[in-house]
């Protein structure tokens, strides 16, 4: 039997490599009606990232992205060169998180 304070330690490694990273990014500018969410579509499926891809009735549009905090980085730094041309500005919000409501990468109707 170990001791229980290496038991706690092993306990909080098996619960933090439960985290995940989510990232959370605002396009606004020519982002709705030019491709923005399929093109996320198609770029998520070289990732190992899950979350989703929406238009908001403001006029911008929301990535959702969870995985790997390299990985997401990496799937919205490809999302951002690629649509440079339609984005004006990007606000971000970054978390960890347990578990996801997500099981893939989809666009949001």
């Amino acid at each position: 039997m170990l001791p229980n304070r290496i038991q706690s330690a092993i306990r909080m490694t098996e619960l933090m490599s439960d985290e995940k990273f989510k990232l959370k990014v605002w396009y606004s500018g020519r982002v709705q009606g030019v491709g923005f969410r399929y093109k996320a579509s198609q770029v998520a499926k070289g990732y190992d990232v899950v979350g989703e891809v929406e238009n908001l009735d403001d006029g911008r549009v929301l990535l959702t992205a969870l995985g790997d905090e390299a990985e997401v980085k990496e799937f919205e730094s490809k999302i951002s060169e690629l649509m440079a041309d339609f984005i004006r500005q990007k606000d971000s919000e970054e978390s960890r998180v347990s578990g996801t409501e997500f099981s893939r990468f989809s666009i949001r109707l």
